[in-house]
């Protein structure tokens, strides 16, 4: 035989056993993620903290299912719902007072899962200081 036409066979078989190989590693791969989030919400379920990664995982990010809600989450919405229900019709209508409110409470939350995280929160804390500021000069001016 040629040894020419032997390589390129050889080649093609390397090939097709290449991207045989990287599809069931990239499987795999997605499969031990979906698992490891998996694992991490029923811990944060559980248990009220967040799982953390080995030092050498720089990032493990994964989105929460909207149907599963922890119960210190739904606890803590009671009590910002009655804040915003108490703020008057005249100042809902204002866009700025609601955008206000919205930001305050997307830093609320943020500030909430770091601190469950055991993070640093003093970046959140002076942004939410700055936000509750600006609404009340807002209420003033309203």
């Amino acid at each position: 035989m040629d040894p020419i036409s032997e390589y390129q066979k050889w080649k093609q078989q390397g090939e097709l056993l290449r991207s045989q190989a990287k599809q069931a590693m990239e499987t795999r791969f997605r499969e031990l993620l979906v698992e490891a989030a998996g694992i991490a919400q029923e811990y944060q379920r559980d248990f009220g903290t967040s799982l953390k990664p080995p030092a050498t995982i720089t990032a493990f990010r994964y989105k929460r299912a909207a149907s599963h809600k922890s119960k210190k989450s739904v606890k803590a919405a009671g009590p910002r719902r009655q804040e915003s229900q108490a703020v008057t019709h005249v100042a809902l209508a204002d866009p700025k007072i609601r955008g206000l409110e919205k930001r305050r409470v997307q830093i609320q939350k943020k500030l909430d899962a770091a601190k469950g995280a055991g993070k640093p929160t003093k970046n959140l804390e002076d942004k939410l200081y700055e936000v509750e500021d600006e609404l009340r000069l807002a209420g003033h001016a309203a």
